[in-house]
């Protein structure tokens, strides 16, 4: 069990003279420990020590069908030949635009971004827009990006400092971010009906937007309650407020249609990302022809440099055909399916209080807890220390998942059965070593 990891180690040093704490996201610092990768393939990652790791992060998700997969890596390499940035529309991007409008129910129109964070920018700024006002909904702990609006109450804040479930407080998760943009946006706890619809009929004048994940990913991949998606639907339609459902994380992950085929609710504006092109640079963002309308030169803003690339256009073409036109979500709900069983199979003999949330092919078990958690403050409540001593215990023995409980795992096509056994298997021989 024991591995070298000198070379990774001096690599992380190396890293961190360079780079602030070593790391180019905030969420891949894990401290003196924190990995450097050298190479992946499949379902697995390689640091520079060549420890290779069964990986369940896939890049927090984009990674839908495998590292490096050889079919979406030739269709890159075929189309490279004829440029990448044209400052002009091209044909792979109406090609794919018309693939996710054929894919996704509710998707009219649609235009490119380059991560996650840009698209839910862009669809609060054309909500604003359409609406003509300023304020927006998100729910506790929810997380949509890096940018000022969104970076406030995340799976990130500290809970003393959260306030009461009836009167949630707007807490910026970072310093830099002015403090006068609390006031556009107010917090609700998820899956709570009356908060929510409370909110909305006495401040319904001032909110553009409700903008919600229809599975809450940062925060153990909580489930909408039966009834809260088509609930916020039915608030948005009464009041002329935009739905915008970031799909950000479920988007081609947990269908072909993402949440709105797997939920039967439709948002206004949708947002998509990570499972577009199987961890290439693309998002994007869409919804109803008369909003994606208000999208106007010299009047509403969006654009950007390498919008729509040549690069992530393609691999989205490769990565789309395969998730529309083959078995691979069903692969992967297979495998997730059975390793959430294992899983729970496993923490029960070892007698531990557990609940598992999410669905297969993104999901996360919750320690200490003896019901699925349905808002943030469940999740604060659980026993992320826990947690964490297994998942430095599993990593010994070569699973790759995050360190943070309140994070999924995610699962791609390249998870094999022997993955799933092997993974099972580290559980079980990590708790055995803990209770010794």
């Amino acid at each position: 069990m024991k591995k070298s990891t000198e070379q990774t180690r001096a690599a992380f040093k190396r890293a961190s003279k360079v780079m602030p704490f070593g790391v180019s996201s905030n969420f891949r610092y894990w401290g003196e420990d924190t990995p450097v990768i050298s190479r992946a393939k499949g379902a697995y990652v390689y640091d520079v020590d060549e420890n290779r790791y069964i990986d369940y992060r896939l890049a927090f998700g984009p990674i839908i069908l495998g590292h490096a997969d050889e079919r979406v890596n030739q269709r890159i390499v075929a189309s490279i030949e004829n440029g990448v940035l044209f400052a002009h529309t091209h044909l792979l991007e109406i090609d794919v635009a018309e693939r996710m409008v054929r894919m996704c129910p509710g998707l009219d129109m649609v235009r490119f971004a380059n991560s996650g964070t840009e698209a839910t920018m862009h669809a609060l700024r054309v909500a604003r827009a359409y609406t003509n006002r300023e304020k927006y909904i998100k729910f506790e702990g929810g997380y949509h990006g890096f940018y000022d609006y969104a970076l406030f109450s995340t799976a990130y804040t500290a809970g003393g400092s959260i306030g009461s479930r009836r009167s949630p407080i707007a807490v910026q998760n970072s310093s830099g971010i002015p403090r006068a943009l609390g006031d556009l946006v107010y917090i609700v706890p998820y899956n709570d009906f009356e908060i929510l619809e409370q909110t909305v009929r006495a401040k319904w004048g001032e909110i553009a937007a409700v903008l919600v994940e229809p599975i809450a990913g940062n925060m153990t991949s909580i489930l909408p309650e039966k009834g809260w998606l088509e609930h916020i639907r039915k608030l948005c339609d009464e009041y002329g407020i935009v739905m915008i459902m970031d799909e950000v994380k479920t988007g081609f992950r947990i269908a072909r249609g993402g949440a709105m085929e797997y939920f039967g609710v439709k948002g206004d504006l949708m947002t998509y990302a990570k499972s577009l092109a199987n961890g290439y640079p693309l998002a994007a963002f869409g919804g109803k022809r008369e909003i994606m309308s208000v999208i106007e030169p010299g009047r509403v803003a969006q654009g950007g440099t390498y919008c729509g690339n040549g690069v992530g256009t393609a691999a989205a073409i490769a990565t789309l055909d395969i998730l529309e036109n083959t078995n691979a979500l069903d692969v992967i709900a297979q495998r997730g399916k059975r390793l959430m069983d294992g899983i729970h199979t496993v923490l029960m003999e070892a007698e531990i209080d557990h609940a598992l949330t999410g669905v297969p092919s993104m999901f996360s078990f919750v320690l200490g807890v003896e019901q699925a958690p349905k808002e943030y403050r469940d999740v604060i409540n659980a026993d992320l220390d826990l947690y964490e001593h297994i998942q430095v215990g599993m990593r010994a023995r070569g699973i790759e998942y995050e360190l943070d409980g309140k994070e999924p795992w995610f699962l791609c096509e390249s998870h094999s059965e022997n993955d799933i056994d092997e993974t099972l298997f580290a559980l079980r021989d990590t708790l055995k070593e803990m209770r010794k």
